[in-house]
């Protein structure tokens, strides 16, 4: 006999289907537009764990980072007007990293929608490029509908970001509807016939590349792809900020293709014969500006491997497409004969070995040398330390010299949004508070949403912050020296004292000024019980690890 559902209000039913779908963590700033929610949380507080933050774009971060690092919907609540604006940056961080996310909204009263009523927006017009879905819950019985779709839209293909709009009186009203199962991400595979055409193709080449990145891996997949570099004896190169798609220690990884690429790593990209692509959208960022490839027929066979039918053909036109998720196409690829005779497997240790001197950093001026402190934390920490970042040159150390060696440690934004890696890292240590977790930021990044290491203290998220000072913006100014050098407009920064300002938070805090200073300094973080920051002084000239603001003046 089927039991008869509950008569519940439509904001128990929302949470009741979030539970249903193995939601576990929200983030949220409260609302009153949405308060029925926040009582219906209260009696499932023990299930689910509410985080509050102190901003809605933090909020917002906090949940593309779930999405990231657990592979399921990071939920975050927000309240109507200007929360939803608030939180749109974490919005279009999500559409663009195709990170799963669902985005909820206070909306007001259905008996008020368009007179411009306190707060009022529509959501579907201000949101409809920034998401996969967008929709408003007008009718509580539908709830359980519309969430199941939005767990499944947000997970299956290429996963991304979806908004609903909660009207605050809908949220009162009584309904008996039945929750649906849990929902199920939904996949493409790749067909018999395709898979006989890569392994036809990729045996009959002599300089193939295989590039990876993009959002809907598993470990088992990570491993899968190694396991498959290694048959076909393939170099693997990580779209931008995919790092940690693929072990930085194994003789077959040989770089990142993205800014500030290698350029001996970009001449072998576009030397190869074959460029196999799994996941990555090849876009701006992993294409150098869409110059790596020829448009819209690259001069290398191009292979393409893309969860989204949409992507496949959306700039460059590949000799094999195949929609695919990851771990489908790579259970797959396993089950192909491989050639007794690889003809590009003895050349595979030269590009490693390029990038073994492209991630030994040089000298540059200061006493604080990033790329030596680099190079300590990746013998420091463990394989499975946790790694955020946001935008700025500062993050171009990071990429270079640090070693990624297991999935799920690294969190950045593709779309280069300031602000993001402290509200990451705190989603992160509150998610796995076993794993070390370490934050980057500059000065200008973490002024963004630095106020959230309230909520890191709050929750004894103990993040180590490590904030990168030189006083400016220092991406903008790279830029502003190169087109307009010495004039000099917009772009420098007066700083708090960090270190004291995170004391005042009630964290550890403390000031680097010496490259020697930095060890000690940083177990010091690690042992202080709490969340803790160390500012580190840089000099300014270090625009980048290869270059000054001198040397980028005497180039015009």
């Amino acid at each position: 006999m089927t039991a008869v559902p509950p008569i519940r209000n439509g904001a128990q039913a929302l949470v009741d289907a979030l539970l249903v779908h193995g939601a576990d963590t929200g983030f949220c700033v409260p609302g009153e537009s949405y308060l029925p929610v926040l009582d219906a949380l209260y009696d499932v507080r023990d299930r689910f764990n509410l985080v509050v933050c102190r901003q809605e774009g933090g909020a917002a971060y906090m949940a593309d980072a779930y999405g990231k690092l657990h592979g399921k919907p990071g939920i975050c609540f927000v309240t109507r007007g200007p929360g939803a604006t608030n939180a749109s940056v974490g919005l279009h961080t999500a559409f663009q990293d195709s990170s799963p996310m669902i985005l909820f909204i206070g909306q007001v009263g259905r008996d008020a929608i368009e007179r411009e009523a306190f707060q009022e927006l529509d959501y579907r017009r201000m949101f409809g490029q920034l998401a996969k879905w967008v929709a408003q819950i007008d009718d509580a019985r539908r709830i359980p509908e519309f969430i199941s779709r939005a767990f499944h839209t947000a997970t299956s293909g290429r996963p991304g970001p979806v908004v609903l709009a909660l009207p605050e009186d809908m949220l009162h009203d009584l309904c008996d509807t039945a929750q649906p199962q849990t929902y199920r991400r939904i996949a493409a595979a790749p067909s018999p016939a395709a898979m006989v055409e890569l392994q036809s193709r990729l045996s009959q080449a002599q300089r193939p590349v295989l590039i990876v990145g993009g959002r809907g891996w598993t470990a088992a997949a990570c491993r899968d792809l190694q396991t498959f570099s290694e048959r076909w004896q393939l170099p693997v190169a990580c779209a931008f900020r995919y790092q940690d798609l693929f072990d930085h220690t194994h003789p077959h990884y040989i770089g990142d293709v993205g800014l500030g690429i290698n350029p001996k790593l970009r001449a072998r990209l576009q030397e190869a014969d074959l460029v196999l692509t799994i996941g990555a959208r090849l876009g701006e960022s992993t294409t150098n500006g869409y110059a790596l490839f020829d448009i819209p027929r690259p001069a290398q066979t191009l292979i393409h491997v893309h969860a989204g039918a949409e992507e496949l053909g959306r700039v460059y036109a590949a000799d094999l497409p195949i929609n695919s998720g990851y771990p489908e196409f790579l259970s797959a690829a396993l089950a192909m004969a491989v050639p007794t005779q690889l003809p590009w497997a003895e050349g595979v240790a030269g590009s490693r070995q390029v990038y073994l001197d492209w991630s030994t950093p040089g000298s540059v001026p200061g006493q604080v040398q990033m790329g030596e402190i680099m190079c300590w934390l990746r013998e420091r920490l463990p394989a499975d330390a946790i790694v955020t970042n946001g935008a700025g040159n500062y993050a171009i150390w990071l990429h270079r010299f640090y070693r990624y060696r297991q999935f799920g440690t690294q969190l950045a934004p593709t779309n280069g949004s300031m602000g993001y890696g402290v509200p990451a890292a705190i989603a992160a240590k509150i998610t796995q508070p076993e794993r070390i977790v370490v934050a980057f930021a500059g000065d200008g990044c973490y002024m963004m949403n630095g106020q959230e290491l309230a909520t890191a203290v709050k929750y004894g998220a103990n993040v180590v912050f490590i904030v990168v000072n030189n006083g400016m913006y220092g991406t903008i100014r790279m830029h502003q020296e190169r087109e307009y050098p010495e004039r000099v407009m917009a772009t420098s920064l007066v700083n708090p004292d960090f270190a004291a300002l995170a004391v005042a938070y009630g964290a550890h805090g403390e000031r680097v000024t010496d490259t020697a200073q930095f060890a000690s300094a940083f177990e010091r973080a690690l042992a202080a019980g709490k969340p803790a920051l160390i500012e580190l002084q840089v000099d300014p000239e270090a625009i980048t690890p290869a270059t000054t603001i001198t040397q980028l003046r005497a180039q015009r």
